[in-house]
């Protein structure tokens, strides 16, 4: 029952720095666009190349 008096504060202490990390990122604005992140992965940025008609391989 004597470790209680560690694992108790240990506990409040690191809950309290992931409140602390969570609140921080609120503030410094972590979560003002969650979509626009989504659209910059899959957006095409350059236009598509031209595609050369292939021709058929001759069969060796």
């Amino acid at each position: 029952m004597e470790i209680l008096v560690i694992l108790v504060p240990l506990a409040l202490m690191l809950g309290g720095a992931g409140l602390a990390a969570f609140l921080w990122s609120l503030r410094s604005g972590q979560y003002d666009d969650l979509d626009g992140a989504a659209w910059r992965a899959i957006a095409d940025d350059e236009p598509p190349a031209q595609e050369k008609a292939l021709e058929p391989r001759p069969f060796r």
